[in-house]
């Protein structure tokens, strides 16, 4: 801890140490940190699988933990650079979605393919300097317990999608949806709503 809080206080020290565990310009870390230490930092439950396909960019100095009985599809992208990663139990991350923390997921969450979800965004307003360059911006994004979220959907930063929600396949979500609610479109809007007087799901 006393180590930690060195290298934080030291801005030349925490570049080399940052450096020696990222290659520049790269959001991946060094091969010998996800290798040598991530296993013993990030916690994954029991009977969770993480397809060998999958792109695993994890880093020490972010939290991330996987639930039990979880998978991670060929293809997806998970990256807790800027932000940690939390996925709960009983978990479905489809083929080539992409999350970008900060992010958290509760429990039996379904992600169908090609979905985005990213806490992350980058500045614009200095139009002397390109949007690649310029500092980042990060907002909490938290699925709660079993949303279903459909194929080529898009969630962005600071985002709250309630419990039992579902997401049509191409929403755009730009906005929180409630529990128990459907939505669809770009941007998502709430289409159905579940009435629990009469048991059943209603137009809006």
């Amino acid at each position: 801890m006393v180590l930690l809080s060195a290298i934080k206080s030291n801005p030349k020290l925490k570049k080399i140490v940052h450096w020696l565990m990222v290659p520049s310009g790269r959001a991946k870390p060094r091969l010998w940190v996800k290798l040598l230490v991530n296993p013993f930092i990030h916690k994954k439950g029991k009977k969770t699988i993480i397809r060998f396909k999958s792109r695993m960019d994890l880093f020490p100095f972010r939290k991330f933990g996987i639930g039990s009985n979880s998978i991670i599809e060929d293809f997806a992208t998970i990256n807790n650079g800027v932000g940690d990663v939390i996925i709960g139990n009983n978990c479905g991350i489809g083929i080539n979605n992409v999350i970008i923390g900060p992010v958290t997921m509760g429990n039996y969450v379904m992600l169908a393919q090609n979905i985005v979800i990213s806490g992350l965004n980058h500045g614009y307003e200095d139009v002397t300097i390109p949007p690649r360059i310029q500092k980042v911006s990060t907002k909490q994004i938290t699925i709660e317990d079993d949303v279903w979220i459909g194929a080529n959907s898009v969630i962005t930063a600071g985002v709250t999608i309630g419990k039992h929600a579902v997401i049509g396949a191409g929403s755009v979500v730009t906005k929180n949806i409630p529990a128990f609610c459907v939505a669809v479109g770009n941007p998502a809007k709430v289409i159905k709503k579940y009435n629990i007087e009469t048991s059943s799901w209603q137009k809006v």
